[in-house]
């Protein structure tokens, strides 16, 4: 009786062991990323707000940076060239009244956000007007895939903004300001390029591209200065207090109904964009996999999200129209694709209406995917080509029958002591990837000759020697060295 009340001890005295165990392992694990994710301990809030307040200042040194930074960043969209965008972005002082709209919201600061649109607004002016003047001085007019880029804000634009701009103030609120974190910040949001292409689509005549570039940098501002925003609230900053209590109520009014009309706005723009790249990724995904018929091939496809309408350019074998149903059906079928209009041009189409489409720049799209498909394929079979022509060669040396090329040496070389071969691989490293580089295999012949012949016959004996196996073996390629 006593054994089985022990037993019963024990087994009640392991559980409670474990349950202690188990509940002090959780603690631990929640302090440790409670202490490794925790930035309120390490932040300055007096120093973060006094420093954000400096950099909102836009007049004299900052002014004439801001020139000249954006002459810069022109220079490189103008020859699409990203580093030197990038070296422009790092001297922008364009961060500060952006993150001075922010906080001054946050803490109810009214004279902060008035001294931030105000100082905001001065830069955004001075930037659109430089870059007018440099692209509209400037002959090379020429559209360039760094501002084409710049000309419409995706999601992925909208996500660096949110991230980046979380990163610049919690950066900024460390006791300490960590600037490496600013400046990578100010290269991922790209506020820069955005407003020199709105200059340039001023200064072409382009509205379409100037209203999509300010409609980049809107986005890119809202979602920094609301990042901003976020954190200053979480970090739990001090509001800015007013003898008038009915003006500080007001203030606290008007700072919260800025927040709410850039708040809901910024949601349904992340939004519409999110849906936009889903509808283009299931899209690609819809075309690679369902629109598959032996004997035709899909040279180019676009789709257009508002009319949800997703075209696609067919050559080759016809297809029939009971299987161009089945893809609509399809398409019908497919989640976030429901409801669009699949519309899909033959090579075989004799109405005029494929040679009316496949004009301008989809004409160009088309002929430069053509290209660039044969250009590969042009490579591999290059890279075939010279694969066999080694495996020849490769051969050739196989082939060699040493004994009696031995015996011909020994004839026509009288003072040879030895003569030996072997095959060696090398590589000359000359590409930048080393795995890329040149390997070949080279047939060697180790000589020996007597110590009657001097130097310079030997050198000469040499070269006759490696021409006349040349010669004899048909290589392009090979080496004589002395033992």
């Amino acid at each position: 009786m006593n054994s089985e009340e022990n037993n019963t001890n024990g087994s009640a005295s392991n559980e409670e062991q474990f349950e202690h165990l188990k509940l002090s392992t959780w603690e631990n694990i929640k302090k440790f990323f409670s202490e490794l994710l925790d930035i309120r301990t390490e932040t300055d809030r007096d120093a973060t707000i006094t420093a954000v307040k400096k950099d909102i200042s836009f007049k004299g040194h900052n002014a004439w940076i801001l020139i000249f930074s954006i002459f810069v960043a022109s220079i490189g969209l103008n020859v699409s060239s990203a580093a030197v965008v990038i070296g422009a972005m790092l001297i922008s002082p364009l961060m500060g009244p952006i993150v001075g709209v922010g906080l001054g919201v946050a803490i109810n600061d009214v004279e902060m956000l008035r001294r931030s649109l105000i100082n905001l607004g001065v830069m955004i002016g001075l930037s659109v007007l430089t870059a007018f003047l440099y692209f509209k001085i400037s002959p090379l007019t020429k559209e360039t895939p760094e501002l084409l880029a710049r000309t419409y804000p995706t999601i992925l634009d909208v996500l660096v903004a949110i991230f980046g701009g979380l990163a610049l103030i919690v950066a900024k609120t460390k006791s300490g300001t960590i600037a490496s974190v600013i400046f990578g910040v100010a290269i991922a949001t790209a506020l820069m390029p955005p407003l020199c292409t709105v200059g340039y689509g001023l200064a072409v005549n382009n509205l379409h591209y100037a209203g999509g570039a300010m409609y980049l940098f809107s986005i890119n501002t809202v979602f920094i200065a609301l990042s901003t925003f976020i954190v200053a609230k979480l970090l739990r900053f001090p509001l800015v207090r007013y003898a008038n209590s009915r003006r500080r109520r007001m203030i606290s009014r008007v700072a919260s109904l800025i927040a709410l009309i850039v708040m809901v706005p910024s949601i349904i723009l992340f939004v519409n964009l999110l849906d936009q790249q889903v509808y283009e990724n299931k899209t690609n995904e819809f075309v690679a996999d369902v629109i598959n018929y032996e004997g035709a091939e899909v040279v180019k496809f676009t789709h257009d999200y508002e009319r949800k309408e997703i075209e696609v350019y067919l050559i080759g074998r016809p297809v029939p129209e009971g299987q161009l149903n089945k893809w609509q059906t399809t398409l019908d079928e497919t989640e976030k694709l429901h409801g669009s209009k699949l519309i899909v041009y033959q090579g075989t189409d004799q109405s005029g209406e494929l040679a009316e489409k496949i004009s301008g720049d989809l004409k160009q799209d088309i002929l430069e995917d053509l290209y660039v498909n044969n250009q590969k394929e042009l490579k591999d079979k290059d890279l075939r080509i010279e694969f066999l022509e080694n495996e020849i060669t490769k051969l050739k040396i196989d082939e060699i029958e040493f004994a009696n090329l031995s015996k011909e040496v020994r004839l026509n070389y009288d003072k040879l002591n030895s003569f030996s071969y072997s095959k060696r691989i090398m590589t000359n490293f000359s590409a930048a990837d080393t795995v890329a580089a040149s390997i070949d295999t080279i047939p060697v012949f180790e000589v020996d000759w007597d110590r009657s012949v001097n130097s310079r016959t030997r050198k000469s004996n040499n070269d006759k020697l490696a021409n006349w196996l040349k010669f004899k073996l048909k290589l392009d390629t090979l080496l004589i060295e002395e033992k």
